[in-house]
This record gives structure tokens, sequence and C-alpha cells, in this order.
């Protein structure tokens, strides 16, 4: 509750009194003089409320309760509406704003919880553990959304869902390039959706570094995430395709050595890089390291495609634009904004 005038919190404390002591809670107050009461309301189940009001004209309402079947969900809303009208009442028009947040689930076995990039937290509509496995690398996750399908998520990180075709499609350049009878060449991308939607292109040669050095990504994606790579990881070479399990470093440094060019580069590698290297001990020098590798195996009038970031993250955004004037040669580059079903964020 947001209040229009100051906060008699001695007041507000005998006001809600009885709705708490209804419900049978034994009461605690701390009273901080300047700076308002904290009360502590708690029943014999172990439900429990916390009501801080700042003098200011703050008055929140915390309540925890160990509820899992409608009746005890039931007996939380009417607790808190009955705190909302004793509010109301009391105020007389005098509160500014009412906020009822939805209830969080603690402890529950399906996580529906996880970070934007920008540090937002998200609650996903999941309610599969399709996959959870723990490889010597990274924590592996493919949860079911029911919007989005089933979400590939790397150490806590979202990679990608099923619904985002719009991700694949933008680091592959939107549908403005013609990938017949090119030699492409895909960093990371161990979900298999570049891949797949190449292939389709018809083009002369696509070699995969899933540089995560992770076998586990792979053998979950090519089980439960079928309608982003198809059949494509099934096995490692095609008639116009191989997947290398190894670390892109030396692969890069390779194919420089050999002078072997590509028409595209497309770095699809997880936000944050996993390596057995110890070149790589800042992620902007990974980055940098990328960057300049793949410019050696770039032919002239080649393209680099890369994902960026969430858009809020501007600061970030900027930097990587930095270290595109640092690299070894001239390079020109643009960017474009896409939205991304599952990350609930621009990108």
């Amino acid at each position: 509750f947001s209040l229009d005038l100051t906060a008699d919190c001695n007041a507000i404390l005998k006001a809600l009194q009885p709705v708490f002591q209804e419900q049978g809670m034994t009461e605690t107050v701390h009273n901080w003089e300047d700076h308002g009461y904290l009360a502590t309301y708690i029943k014999k189940n172990g439900s429990f409320a916390n009501l801080r009001i700042h003098p200011h004209g703050l008055v929140l309402v915390d309540l925890q309760s160990y509820s899992d079947h409608a009746k005890g969900r039931e007996e939380v809303d009417q607790l808190l509406n009955k705190v909302e009208e004793r509010m109301k009442e009391f105020f007389h028009g005098n509160i500014k704003r009412v906020k009822r947040l939805p209830a969080l689930l603690r402890g529950g076995v399906i996580d529906r919880y996880w970070p934007t990039a920008d540090g937002r937290l998200v609650e996903y509509d999941i309610d599969e553990v399709v996959y959870d496995e723990d490889s010597p690398f990274q924590n592996i996750k493919i949860l079911h959304s029911k919007q989005f399908g089933n979400i590939l998520i790397l150490s806590g990180d979202v990679n990608l869902a099923e619904s985002d075709l719009a991700y694949t499609q933008a680091i592959m350049g939107s549908g403005k390039e013609d990938y017949t009878g090119k030699e492409v060449l895909i960093l990371g991308g161990g979900d298999g959706g570049i891949l797949y939607e190449i292939v389709k292109l018809k083009p002369k040669m696509v070699t995969m570094v899933a540089s995560n050095i992770d076998q586990m990504v792979i053998d979950g994606c090519k089980k439960y995430m079928r309608k982003t790579c198809g059949d494509v990881l099934d096995n490692l070479k095609g008639e116009c395709y191989q997947v290398l399990i190894e670390d892109c470093i030396p692969v890069l440094k390779r194919y420089a050595k050999e002078g072997r060019m590509f028409d595209y580069v497309i770095n699809d590698l997880t936000a944050v890089p996993i390596s057995t290297s110890p070149e790589e001990d800042s992620t902007w020098e990974f980055l940098r390291l990328i960057l300049d590798l793949s410019m050696k195996v770039l032919k002239q009038d080649g393209k680099y495609f890369t994902q960026g970031n969430c858009i809020n993250l501007t600061d970030a955004l900027t930097l990587y634009e930095e270290q595109l004037s640092r690299l070894y040669c001239p390079v020109e580059f643009s960017k474009e904004t896409v939205c991304v079903p599952s990350y609930m964020e621009l990108y």
C-alpha cells in the first residue's frame, strides 16, 4: 500500500491486529521509532505474515504459507483480501496505490523462475522437467513450457526454445543471404537449430564446431529438441555437413594455418564461454580471440554473424562494438533487433 499521507504506524498496527488475530496468529512487534514498525504474525501450521510499516507512507504485507492444495491458496487470498478491505476502510480514500504480487512458489519440483539477460525475474509456464543432467562442463536442463515448447537451459541461462525460430533466422541473416554452394562455419550451436536451417538451403559444406565440447548437450537436444534440430544431430556427418566435438580455438587456429576459408562464420557460442584453455581468462579476451581467429578464416567478401545481447544492456553492447575496432583487420558491421519469444525481451 502506498499512502497519500504520512503513516501513523501505531494506528495502522492496531487497525490490522484483529484481521490476524481472527486467523489464530500470534503477534510480535518491533518498533524502530523513526524507522517504523515490523510486526510478525505466526500460525500454528507454520504460516506467517510480516507487516512492515514505513512512516513515509509505505505499508508492506508479506505472507508465506505452505499450501500445496487449492484450499490453502484460498485461505491465503481470503486473509489478504481482509487486510486490503481493512486498510481501505481505515484510510478513507487516502491510499494512492495498492499492488498485490502473485505468489512465488519456492522449493517446487519444477523451477519456473529464470532471469532475463538484464537481471529481471521471469516466471515461465513450465509444467515438466524433460531433461536435467550435469555434464563435466555445465548443468543441462530441458524444460517444457506450454507457450514455448521445450526450452534448453545451460547453467541457468535460457539458450533456446522450440518457439525461437526468429533467433535462428536472425543469426543467419534474416533470409537475405544465399547459402547455395557456400562454405559455412558454425561456432557453438549445440542445439542444432542453425545447422538444421542452413542444410535446407543447399550449402556446399557446413562445419559445426560444437565448442562447448559437450556431447551431452547434443544428446539431449537430438532427443528432446527435434522441432528445433530435426534429424541433423542424429549423425555427426551428413551429405553436406559435419559436426566436430572439439574446442573451437584450436580448430580455428588449424584452419587459419591451413588457409581454409569460409563464406560465412556464424558464432552461436554460449554467453559465458566454456573452455579448457588458459587463453580465455576474460570473457572479452575470449570474444576478441574468437573474432580475430574468425576473420582469419573468413573470405574477403565473407560475412560473420553473431548474437548480441538484450537491448537493455547498452553498456555491454557498446563494449562489444568497441572490440570490432580493435581487430587486426578493418571490418564494417550492422545490427538488427529481434523479438525472441522465450527470452521475453528484445535481443
